[in-house]
């Protein structure tokens, strides 16, 4: 069952942690390790799972050796990001790796994307936006608490939440515009 608790102060370090293996183990394979999705934004409430970005430079590295190493498992199925509605996107550009955490670990989602593809950059500012603006992540937070307070199949929580998402991106956007926003250092 998908709960939603309360920001955790413990949330960032043990992003630092996780990602201080994952640079390890994957080297200069990572561009980037990012914390990402509601863990990510101090005082949003959110599921329990870390999410994770790692940024590469094509999926032609072998990453996903790599991470089966570190002991990650890839979901069977093929991967790719919610497109938003109206993006003028191709849908390869929101193609991704997925992978769940080793079973001595805490829960994470991590998320394998090519440097520069939209995917990459909607993870980044979609964090950034709602760092800064705390209205937006107060009431992504009720969404977020109504879906699962009302859905009862869980399967449909990211179908009703895409749009609802898409949202806040389109707000996002024009503020990296008006802003001329530009993913900082990662949180590494």
């Amino acid at each position: 069952m998908v709960k939603i608790v309360s920001y955790k102060l413990s949330w960032p370090e043990e992003f630092r942690e996780i990602s201080n293996v994952l640079r390890q183990g994957l080297g200069k394979m990572a561009i980037r390790i990012d914390h990402i999705g509601s863990t990510s934004v101090p005082g949003l409430a959110a599921k329990d799972i870390i999410d994770i970005q790692i940024t590469v430079a094509s999926f032609s590295d072998p990453i996903d050796l790599a991470m089966t190493k570190l002991g990650y498992k890839q979901p069977e199925g093929v991967w790719i990001d919610h497109c938003p509605l109206g993006s003028e996107y191709m849908e390869t550009d929101w193609a991704k790796l997925f992978f769940n955490a080793p079973p001595e670990q805490r829960l994470t989602n991590t998320h394998v994307r090519v440097q520069g593809m939209a995917n990459q950059r909607y993870a980044l500012l979609f964090r950034d936006y709602l760092r800064v603006h705390s209205a937006s992540a107060r009431s992504y937070a009720e969404l977020k608490r109504r879906l699962i307070e009302n859905i009862s199949d869980p399967k449909m929580y990211p179908d009703v939440k895409d749009p609802a998402v898409d949202l806040i991106y389109w707000a996002a956007e024009a503020w990296a515009t008006m802003t001329e926003w530009q993913p900082g250092p990662t949180d590494e």
